[in-house]
């Protein structure tokens, strides 16, 4: 029966999330509907592409959807940078990408054909493989976190872990890493594979540092927000980086990077906005929206900034020792003593000035009408929790 529900309410999430972003792509016109087509086509193929067995597994966690504001972010990023930098930046471009066709080219012609022809490398080629690269590190994250934690659904469909067992999931998840950084290296731009390799570290870390708090009586507020930076906003923040480095490529390097260091602040901070709702939601529920028991994280080990700030509010919550938790009963109990102290309205209000802090961030520079589209993702990240 669970299993269920949980998928009819994955479904319906799945609604309200591809309503957010169909305002966006209203909004952002032909171009970018355009995009991300392509990028939702190309990230099959790259998936796809592995061979069997785990390419089954590779392109069901693909297929199985969700948001894809990651990917959605550096097609945004990279417009707004790309009419930010100007025409001759963009000349500047094309023309670098000739002369390295030419040169492949050139070197395959001298070794007899051996080596591969050159590639092109426009703008949306680029944009392309960045923008599959991101999702695919993502989803590479999703297959891992369900073998650690156990998982048993994703987006309401089987997790891979659950259906083939915890080598095949870690393989899978290995494989969708490693396709990741193949597809990105064919940009060959050393500054967009460190954007996507700090990120790839950040989660690690990250991870590492959540495995380390499990069942913590007592996690520091400053702790957690870090590890949400190393979780979550890390990607976020190398999407948009991503973005500018592509629509920067042929400008002037130290103005490139300033924007993408720029949109990098902003995308991070909606990102640790997003974590931080994310674990309103485990708290606040409900299962017919979650598609999961409340407290899932909780029983799981994992001290969330509801549970922090509950805990400075009722003494009494300090003597809870979260691996005692017997099920998710005891588990929905604990949520409601949590709501009770008011933690759950405070963690949202921390989000809410996340989100607006980054609003703030995004550069006076960007055109009016690529910086509102940015702020309607921010809004979309608050929207899903109203």
């Amino acid at each position: 029966m669970m299993s269920t529900v949980s998928s009819n309410t994955a479904q319906a999430q799945a609604a309200e999330d591809e309503e957010a972003v169909a305002e966006i792509m209203r909004r952002g016109g032909a171009v970018l509907r355009e995009r991300m087509v392509r990028t939702e086509e190309h990230l099959e193929r790259v998936a796809a592409e592995a061979g069997a067995p785990l390419a089954m597994h590779a392109t069901a966690t693909v297929l199985a959807g969700g948001k894809r504001l990651r990917p959605l972010l550096v097609v945004l990023a990279a417009t707004a940078a790309g009419e930010t930098c100007g025409a001759d930046a963009q000349r500047s471009f094309l023309a670098t990408a000739e002369y390295e066709r030419s040169q492949v080219t050139s070197a395959s012609d001298r070794s007899g054909g051996k080596l591969a022809s050159g590639e092109p490398t426009s703008f949306d080629q680029q944009l392309l493989r960045a923008a599959v690269a991101v999702e695919l590190v993502h989803s590479a994250t999703l297959v891992h976190d369900d073998v650690i934690d156990g998982a048993q659904l994703r987006r309401g469909h089987p997790s891979v872990v659950a259906h083939a067992g915890r080598r095949v999931a870690i393989a899978t998840g290995d494989l969708l890493f490693s396709r990741a950084f193949a597809e990105l290296a064919r940009n060959r731009s050393l500054a967009q594979l460190r954007a996507l390799s700090d990120a790839s570290s950040a989660l690690a870390e990250g991870e590492l540092l959540q495995r380390e708090d499990a069942y913590a009586p007592q996690v520091a507020v400053e702790r957690y927000l870090r590890r949400c930076e190393l979780k979550t906003a890390a990607l976020f923040e190398a999407a948009c980086r991503l973005g500018a480095l592509v629509a920067g490529e042929g400008a002037a390097s130290g103005s490139a990077e300033a924007l993408a260091e720029a949109l990098g602040a902003f995308a991070r901070g909606i990102g640790l906005a997003f974590q931080l709702l994310d674990d309103v939601l485990d708290v606040s529920g409900p299962v017919e929206r979650t598609g999961k028991p409340r407290g899932t994280d909780l029983l799981d080990g994992t001290v969330t900034l509801p549970l922090i700030l509950a805990r400075d509010r009722d003494r009494r919550l300090s003597e809870v020792d979260l691996a005692s938790l017997g099920g998710p009963e005891q588990a929905a109990e604990l949520c409601d003593r949590i709501a009770a102290t008011g933690a759950l309205e405070e963690a949202r209000e921390q989000a809410l000035v996340l989100v607006a802090e980054a609003k703030a961030m995004l550069p006076a520079i960007l055109p009016d009408g690529r910086a509102a589209l940015l702020d309607l993702v921010a809004d979309a990240v608050v929207e899903r929790y109203r």
